[in-house]
């Protein structure tokens, strides 16, 4: 659906819900409140415009790829996205600029990232929707282990995961990510947090330190303001919840109707 307000704007939904948004010709617009989250933190996690290696699980219309590829250049990009149909579409329609740099693969998140070859990159961005929720064979910690093995040792984590109060799909994933990586950080829409909404949460983890003074500062001043928990309050955020097996994985939960509507 093309956006009148943007003249190469477009927006691409699945099954009538809002799935991406992208403008061809200003790269570096992050349209949803969540994009624009993980955009601050791929802002703050090298120099400015220094090139990374970067994998995508999930690739929609390709807006974070894209913005990278912006704000970084040079950097190598790896796309994987289950849906070729999608890939197709977007590719024919919303065609990636010359010398992109940015590569594409029709395959399954979990089986790519498997034979992916260890210490190839700097962050890993997963962003993977089976419909309007994450698929349960990636919230596992077997998953977070291959995600931890393909990541370099001073790499990133983040994903894009939904949840409400009480947020025991959240709860789980923290925990999750816990078991594996020592340096977690949520980003959430304070509404959200308080549960009055269902809605988004960008949740990064490293092994090293995050900057998460400047992404407080980036997010607090965002036109969609959010807050960055960290430490001792995302400990207490997360309780006793503890790493999910494969054999206990589950999606993320349904979103009620009109969640992620469109207008």
């Amino acid at each position: 659906m093309p956006d009148i307000d943007r003249k190469r704007a477009w927006l691409v939904t699945v099954d009538g819900a809002p799935q991406s948004y992208v403008d061809l010709d200003e790269p570096t617009h992050l349209e949803f409140e969540y994009a624009r989250r993980l955009g601050h933190v791929l802002d703050t996690l090298a120099e400015p415009r220094r090139a990374l290696d970067v994998l995508h699980l999930g690739g929609g219309a390709l807006t974070l790829p894209r913005y990278v590829a912006a704000t970084r250049p040079g950097s190598r990009q790896d796309v994987v996205e289950a849906d070729r149909g999608l890939l197709e579409l977007v590719a024919e329609h919303l065609p990636l600029p010359q010398g992109s740099g940015i590569a594409l693969h029709a395959a399954d998140a979990r089986a790519w990232l498997e034979g992916a070859p260890a210490d190839s990159a700097d962050v890993l961005v997963a962003d993977v929707f089976g419909g309007s929720r994450v698929p349960a064979h990636l919230t596992s910690l077997a998953y977070v282990r291959e995600a931890a093995r393909v990541l370099r040792d001073d790499g990133v984590y983040l994903a894009n995961l939904p949840d409400a109060a009480p947020f025991t799909f959240l709860r789980s994933q923290l925990a999750t990510l816990g078991a594996r990586f020592q340096e977690l950080l949520l980003i959430a829409e304070p509404g959200v947090l308080r549960g009055r909404r269902f809605g988004n949460a960008v949740l990064a983890a490293a092994h090293r330190p995050l900057d998460t003074a400047a992404l407080t500062r980036l997010t607090a001043a965002d036109p969609f303001p959010a807050r960055v928990e960290h430490g001792e309050a995302l400990r207490e955020f997360t309780g006793g919840a503890r790493p999910v097996r494969d054999e206990d994985a589950v999606p993320s939960p349904e979103p009620p109707d009109g969640a992620f509507g469109i207008g």
